[in-house]
């Protein structure tokens, strides 16, 4: 018999959106999308999925101390093939290997240096996703890397336990380099984490749940031809570029780091027989408490850490069920909103080890206090714009003073969905329309769904690290979306200091002009004091 938990009810789509009127922004841009971007109708995998292959680990990236004391990684983005079927070969990018790449592990306080090289035929970036650190070293479209050269920022980790993850991020090509599998995890570890008693034997009980949705052709190739406004839909799953995974579970408690990597798809992970699960994180680290629930909906870009109980000898699956969008019913089929998936299937082992009771109280969180913040900001979603402007490399969009508490008020004015992904910050969400943020939204943030209609209130205290010059980013975290130029850039500065002008696109590229004669790749070292 099939097992399959009941979808939660779809919300009624707000009606009322500020300052702006749905006709309108619907006619100025969104139905020249929506009438291209018809997306893949109502797609059912739950029962049509044997689950054959084990579930990749992906490796953990070794890591040398230079003479510095700093932690070194070295990653290259390659091109390579991969067969998620067994004789098909698909051809797909990856870092130190042919898809995704491995594992980052960092603890808090150390110094790292990555040194990132570019064998691809196409200039490349890593972004380090939720990471606080100097704009310089943050991998946005302005730290291009072209073909054969190399970049190697270095920064400090100053922030709590987090799961947090890299990819590419370079202007205009933002998904189609994800799409081809430029990915990996960055794992952050501190002493709060490491005191608590919690599942953290990496690849046992402690797994990587990277989940992205592709569609293959005859050929076995990727595709990205069926597409919704939010971007490509793909019919079959991978997680951590596997195929129809299952995980032998051998404890009696897993926790797992779900991450929606795909470029473009919500998710609604639950469980096939509806039990409860205990929500420990989100993307920038511990919850206050642990909080039970049976689902949670995850946008691109965003994570959570989830604790699943498992009795002996039982199987389950991890299901993702149509999540809310929060928009109309015919906007839900044409962006994926209305599928049910089967993503992995979890094998409890006859006898499973215990690591006793797991904590309820997690992580002293101090809150944000909206009295001390010295700036308000507004941000609209609209058609691919955020506040009617699209991106521009040489434009300072908003200027922050180091140190400083802002509040920044979000909305999507679309009845279609978006999302909103700050660069080098975590914030807090005070205010879901007129609600304080249910429990998957009260901790530490750096991605947050918008649903249509509803005003997302959001506080967040900025570093110490200044740069008029070089900017971060503020964008949608739907990558088509991104790459057409929904994304702001805003810059750090100190006390009485003024927004500089961000380096050209030339300027900021590390070219094969900068290769050292006769040595190979020159690894850049910025200067840039912590």
């Amino acid at each position: 018999m099939i097992q399959s938990r009941l979808a939660r009810p779809r919300r009624r789509v707000a009606t009322i959106i500020s300052g702006t009127v749905v006709a309108a922004v619907t006619l100025a841009v969104g139905l020249t999308a929506c009438t291209s971007d018809t997306g893949a109708g109502v797609i059912d995998t739950v029962g049509t999925i044997d689950f054959v292959n084990p579930l990749a680990i992906p490796p953990l990236a070794e890591a040398t101390v230079n003479a510095a004391g700093e932690r070194v990684f070295d990653l290259t983005a390659e091109e390579g093939t991969t067969e998620f079927t067994p004789g098909v070969a698909t051809d797909t990018w990856g870092y130190n290997g042919s898809y995704l790449g491995p594992t980052l592990v960092a603890k808090r306080g150390d110094d790292v240096r990555i040194n990132v090289g570019n064998d691809l035929d196409e200039a490349t970036t890593v972004h380090w996703h939720g990471m606080n650190l100097p704009a310089e070293m943050d991998g946005g479209p302005h730290q291009t890397v072209e073909p054969g050269a190399s970049w190697s920022p270095n920064f400090t980790i100053d922030q709590p336990a987090a799961t947090l993850w890299y990819h590419p991020h370079p202007t205009e090509k933002t998904e189609h380099q994800v799409e081809m599998g430029l990915a990996g995890l960055f794992l952050l570890q501190d002493d709060e984490e490491s005191a608590l008693n919690l599942p953290r034997s990496y690849g046992v009980d402690d797994i990587p749940v990277v989940v992205q949705d592709r569609r293959f052709d005859d050929n076995g190739q990727f595709v990205t031809d069926v597409r919704g406004y939010i971007g490509p839909i793909g019919d079959q799953l991978l997680v951590n570029g596997t195929l129809a995974p299952y995980l032998d579970v051998t404890s009696d408690v897993v926790r797992l780091r779900l991450v929606n990597g795909s470029t473009a798809r919500l998710y609604d992970f639950g469980f096939s027989d509806g039990r409860s699960f205990d929500l420990i994180a989100t993307d920038g680290g511990l919850l206050r408490e642990a909080a039970p629930m049976d689902g949670i909906r995850l946008s691109p870009g965003e994570r959570a850490e989830i604790l699943v109980k498992m009795t002996p000898g039982e199987t389950v699956k991890l299901q993702s069920t149509p999540p809310d969008l929060g928009t109309s019913a015919s906007a839900a089929t044409r962006n994926a909103g209305d599928d049910t998936l089967d993503v992995m299937e979890l094998r409890a082992a006859d006898a499973l080890s215990s690591i006793g009771a797991t904590p309820t109280t997690l992580a002293n969180i101090v809150p944000l206090d909206k009295a001390d913040a010295t700036t308000d900001r507004s941000f609209t979603l609209n058609g691919y714009t955020i506040n009617n402007r699209l991106m521009d490399m040489t434009r300072i969009d908003e200027t922050v003073e180091a140190g400083a508490t802002e509040v920044w008020t979000v909305d999507n004015a679309m009845p279609l969905p978006h999302n909103f992904h700050v660069h080098a910050v975590q914030f807090q969400v005070l205010r879901v329309g007129t609600e304080s943020p249910p429990a998957e939204l009260s901790g530490w943030k750096d991605t947050i769904y918008l649903e249509p209609g509803v005003r997302y209130e959001l506080i967040m205290q900025f570093a110490e690290y200044t740069d008029p010059n070089f900017p971060y980013m503020f964008h949608c975290h739907m990558l088509a979306h991104e790459d057409a130029g929904m994304m702001g850039q805003f810059v750090v500065v100190g006390p009485g200091e003024q927004a500089g002008t961000p380096p050209t696109a030339h300027d900021a590229i590390i070219s094969r002009e900068n290769l050292a004669v006769g040595n190979g790749p020159r690894v850049l070292t910025p200067d840039h004091g912590h």
